[in-house]
């Protein structure tokens, strides 16, 4: 994202803030979730991955453990600092062109949901531009009651609380979304945007990319597995 696409975007708490608000070294002290799991059951074993948006790698080294080959794209470099193991390109994903493709791209932490139309446009193009043809994209998406079910509270079994705080709509059908995360040591807060999408848009924008829905891979529909269709996916 440009500079001025981050206006809404801040965080605070100890250590480096990067431009759209994420804590280093919270991401640093979060744990790896469901991603393997999901990740391992959707695609072949010892795939190469394109993961989009890795942050400190909390995910990457989760799969690199689990016989995957990675390559890291974060727009952070002190992020990608904490990488390793994997193959680290540093720049926007919107504007990623490696000219090479793979076997396996993923978007995930809800980047399809970026505020900014344009943003996410460039960002499922980038995805169909680096999955091969017989390949798949892997996308995670807000739950139903991400942007309503305000306010919440977590407690993650490793001692720390997630707090979505509020949600707060700013125009064009774009929310502000506050979250705090509280450590018996330390608290970060990050405030973001997000354009909450109801899966007929979702797969509308999927679609303007090239790419179309294979299957919904969890309960709750959050995870995706989609793949190129017609010529567009090329482009």
């Amino acid at each position: 994202m440009t500079l001025d696409m981050r206006a809404g975007y801040e965080g605070t708490g100890p250590g480096a803030i990067t431009a759209d608000g994420c804590a280093v070294e919270l991401y640093a002290r979060l744990p790896v979730g469901t991603e393997p799991d999901v990740v391992s059951a959707a695609v072949p074993a010892g795939a190469h991955i394109l993961e989009l948006g890795s942050g400190v790698g909390r995910v990457t080294h989760a799969l690199l453990e689990r016989g995957f080959t990675v390559t890291a794209v974060d727009e952070s470099a002190e992020m990608l600092e904490r990488v390793r193991g994997a193959r680290t390109i540093c720049g926007p994903i919107e504007d990623l062109d490696l000219q090479e493709t793979f076997d396996v791209v993923m978007l995930a932490s809800f980047l399809v949901h970026n505020g900014d139309v344009e943003v996410r446009r460039r960002m499922l193009r980038a995805c169909a531009r680096h999955v091969t043809r017989d390949g798949c994209v892997l996308i995670q998406r807000e739950g139903e009651d991400y942007h309503t079910d305000v306010p919440r509270e977590r407690v993650d079994p490793s001692g720390h609380t997630v707090r979505i705080v509020s949600v707060d709509p700013v125009g064009d059908g774009v929310n502000s979304v506050r979250v705090e995360y509280v450590f018996p040591d330390a608290v970060w807060t990050q405030t973001f945007r997000a354009r909450p999408l109801t899966e007929e848009q979702f797969e509308e924008a999927l679609a303007e990319a090239g790419l179309g829905v294979d299957r919904y891979l969890t309960e709750d529909r959050t995870w995706v597995r989609a793949v190129r269709v017609g010529e567009q996916a090329a482009v």
